[in-house]
């Protein structure tokens, strides 16, 4: 059972049950003090210390990061505190609002280029379909990190968290009480979801939510789609990328998103509320990974260890998301002790797909999502 503020027990229990072009440039080689190269480099202390990764990184000066919008999680101050401990690297921040899977076709197209991603954040289906395009890295902290949370040698790691819900403007409609209310008349052209379920994580986790709140199991994500074509064909069925802008602007008043994500529009909408449906909750982690053609690889591995050291994992507390390390932090007394307990509380009944469920919801996906709504 998930506690009040981590998603980690629950996960650690469903895992136990199954288990744009410029010219190209020469990659820099930056070694460690060891003479350890950045790019093959597979912990800290397989590199140097964390003043060597430091320097090495300094030396390379740039960033590449991509699809991490400023108003996702805490992104944007995530981004400004690592500028800020390391002005010497220059962070380009690519195609914010792209999927996971373009994430990937990114770095794919850009490969031998000084344009390329660097470091990915990813939906976990995405993350195990492209495991070839990672580097393994364990950063100092790994120990804190559940085994469940992260593949064993360090090809993606989960690094922060939250439940499926609904947010809704206020002024507009009533919170609903039942999945089943989205289906009614008062919806009509109203709901959206947070991208495509075959590209985005946000988006494939409202399909299971979906499942699991119409008796389904995840095992078999059909329910799920078959809500959404319902959904659909009841005309209540928003086609529209949702974006700050468009819950400002009413465009997408009734919204599927991980519950940090719709708990930020508030800000953007006084009207905008969020609630996780009774029942079965759906969460789920985003992962962290390195571009295996980074490069700039040590900058890669110092962004990593700035996401998992403390003050990286009390910034997405500071979002709304949950940590992945919040327990061994609160142990430790690192942790945002208010931040902490002022997350909301877990649903009772909470599931989290493994790798095989998600394995086979991300293909079932491919093959029948395009058909059912449209």
């Amino acid at each position: 059972m998930f506690t009040k503020r981590t998603l980690v027990a629950g996960i650690a229990t469903a895992a136990a049950l199954t288990l744009a072009l410029t010219a190209c440039a020469g990659e820099t080689s930056t070694a460690g003090a060891g003479g350890a190269d950045a790019a093959t480099a597979t912990s800290l202390s397989s590199f140097g210390t964390l003043a060597d990764l430091e320097a090495a990184a300094n030396a390379e000066g740039a960033l590449n990061v991509i699809a991490l919008p400023r108003d996702w999680a805490n992104y944007g101050a995530v981004l400004d505190a690592f500028s800020a401990k390391y002005p010497g690297i220059t962070i380009t921040e690519q195609s914010p609002d792209v999927s996971s899977a373009e994430e990937i076709q990114a770095a794919k197209t850009n490969a031998g280029l000084d344009t390329a991603p660097d470091v990915f954040d990813l939906g976990l289906t995405v993350a195990l379909q492209n495991t070839a395009q990672f580097a393994p890295y364990q950063v100092a902290t790994w120990g804190d990190i559940p085994d469940a949370l992260k593949e064993a040698s360090g090809l993606f790691v989960g690094d922060y968290g939250g439940y499926m819900s609904i947010g809704y403007d206020s002024s507009k409609f009533d919170a609903p009480a039942a999945l089943q209310d989205l289906l009614g008349a008062d919806y009509k052209a109203a709901v959206a979801i947070n991208g495509d379920p075959t590209q985005a994580g946000a988006a494939f986790a409202a399909v299971g939510l979906a499942t699991v709140q119409s008796d389904g199991t995840l095992d078999d994500f059909q329910p799920g789609i078959d809500f959404f074509g319902e959904l659909n064909a009841a005309g209540n069925m928003l086609k529209v990328d949702v974006t700050t802008a468009t819950v400002a602007s009413g465009e997408t008043p009734v919204v599927f998103d991980w519950d940090y994500l719709n708990a930020a529009h508030k800000a953007d909408n006084k009207n905008w509320e969020v609630v996780i449906l009774p029942g079965t909750g759906y969460a789920g982690y985003y992962n962290q990974a390195i571009n295996k053609d980074a490069p700039h690889p040590a900058a890669a591995r110092l962004w990593q260890e700035f996401l998992y050291s403390d003050e990286g994992q009390n910034l997405w507390l500071a979002g709304g998301a949950r940590p992945v390390r919040a327990d061994a932090m609160a142990d430790a007394g690192t942790i945002d002790e208010k931040l902490f307990a002022a997350l909301p509380d877990s649903p009772a009944d909470t599931v989290v797909p493994t790798e095989k469920q998600s394995t086979a919801a991300g293909t079932l996906l491919g093959q029948v999502w395009a058909a059912a709504v449209n």
